[in-house]
């Protein structure tokens, strides 16, 4: 009886974990642009917003994209930030590009930008390359160690790609080679381990993912450790600061290993990144006014 009992909950439990993958979290974060060399004036930026998914895994992903249109059609976001992990398996690759190009529909005003992340390495050179190239048909801008200039209502917001970190792909002084002297720098990288070596690199704020929020989260993500050291900080989702510098972790959107979450829920983000402080109005409920100082902070030693 003893044993029933436990295959019964242990099957409870794979249920409620698995419909938890079905319990999309929406996000609204607000940052004020600081003052710097590159954004002397950053009162004048108008707001900017972009919609940030990460680590779709479409081998297991339970969030519709056409819910992700739905949710967004009225928010108009002038960006898609896409922070890696794709997918898995080649076979995949027409169901991927089929999610990205529904979430286009969206119409963002700058458009889609991409970067790949450690998953997406398991692909062989030529099936990475057909993925990239589909990508790019859809009129996606995929990012491997480069950087774009767009104009957001006249103000340079540069968009610097950071090849993946944790494959040892990320090359920081290709990426911010030309960057122009003036206007924002949005970076977007998948693994967030990359801040840690960002101290001579300027960026007034960077996307990333890569932890899941620890898929299953035990009260510190253990099972995270050998995955650098913002695990060990529990340092795997949401806002953070390091050296003053904001970055942020996405929960993602789809799993790895078996289809199932706890504790931690499928993200989808919408950032505004603005010119001014955010009034209590302008915040979120998951990241309350103030938020610059209740985020966890470190610093680069």
């Amino acid at each position: 009886m003893t044993w029933i009992f436990l295959l019964a909950a242990v099957a409870v439990i794979y249920l409620r974990a698995n419909r938890n993958t079905y319990d999309v979290h929406t996000r609204y974060v607000t940052v004020p642009l600081s003052s710097s060399d590159s954004l002397p004036n950053p009162d004048d930026y108008k707001p900017l917003s972009i919609l940030h998914l990460s680590d779709l895994h479409m081998e297991n992903l339970s969030i519709d994209a056409k819910q992700i249109v739905d949710d967004f059609s009225e928010k108009k976001p002038d960006l898609i930030a896409i922070t890696g992990d794709l997918l898995d398996r080649h076979k995949n690759i027409p169901k991927a590009v089929a999610y990205v190009e529904t979430v286009m529909k969206l119409n963002p005003l700058h458009g889609t930008f991409v970067v790949f992340g450690n998953h997406d390495y398991v692909l062989s050179p030529s099936k990475l390359n057909q993925l990239k190239s589909e990508l790019e048909r859809l009129g996606c801008h995929v990012l491997i160690n480069q950087h774009t200039t767009i104009h957001h209502h006249g103000q340079p917001l540069t968009i610097i790609g950071v090849d993946d970190f944790a494959t040892r792909r990320s090359h920081l002084a290709r990426s911010f080679d030309g960057v122009p002297e003036t206007g924002a720098r949005l970076v977007l990288t998948h693994d967030p381990n990359l801040v840690l070596k960002m101290k001579d690199y300027h960026y007034d704020y960077l996307l990333s993912g890569h932890f899941h929020g620890g898929q299953i989260h035990w009260p510190k993500p253990y099972h995270l450790a050998k995955m650098g050291k913002l695990p060990k900080l529990n340092m795997v989702k949401g806002l953070h600061y390091v050296d003053g510098r904001p970055f942020y972790i996405s929960e993602g959107l789809g799993q790895t290993g078996l289809n199932i979450r706890l504790r931690s829920r499928p993200e989808i983000t919408l950032h505004t990144l603005t010119g001014r402080p955010a009034s209590a109005g302008e915040a979120s409920s998951a990241f309350p006014a103030a938020a610059q100082e209740a985020a966890p902070t470190l610093a680069i030693e």
